[in-house]
């Protein structure tokens, strides 16, 4: 279930990420390994890191898979680069309980009729913002957005 649709202001939020080209098929597995270097590397490194993040910069998928930061990546290592979240006007929601892959497409597919039935052109840029794991699974939340035309 999610919430309703709005726009909000984005912050270029920094990031550390691993970027991949990438099939729709193969990403349900590639991000776990993506993610799993990413979280090596910061805590090896000493990084304060936040949530996990997956952004889809286009359809190819073009992505980036990895997680918020604290402040600015000093330093990379092999695949993991510094990024940052999307800044800009954004239609978001939130899907809310432990993150399935039908939970997270209703969400995108709510953003996407949303920003269709109101006028809103969407760049084709999209995140996925993770919340931290809990003991209920229920409270869980995934923050899905997507980028608008200026």
């Amino acid at each position: 279930m999610e919430d309703r649709v709005r726009i909000v202001a984005t912050a270029a939020t920094p990031t550390a990420v691993i970027r991949d080209t990438t099939t729709w098929e193969r990403f349900p597995t590639l991000w776990g390994e993506l993610l799993d270097e990413v979280w090596g590397y910061v805590r090896g490194a000493g990084v304060q890191a936040g949530r996990n993040v997956m952004v889809y910069l286009d359809d190819v998928p073009n992505v980036e898979v990895g997680v918020e930061l604290e402040g600015e990546l000093a330093a990379t290592s092999g695949r993991i680069v510094a990024s940052a979240l999307p800044r800009g006007r954004a239609a978001t929601t939130v899907a809310r309980g432990a993150p399935s892959p039908e939970g997270i497409a209703a969400a995108h597919a709510a953003v996407v009729g949303w920003c269709d039935a109101n006028g809103h052109a969407r760049t084709g840029v999209r995140w996925e913002v993770y919340d931290h794991w809990r003991d209920d699974p229920d409270s869980f939340e995934t923050a899905v957005y997507w980028l608008l035309v200026s």
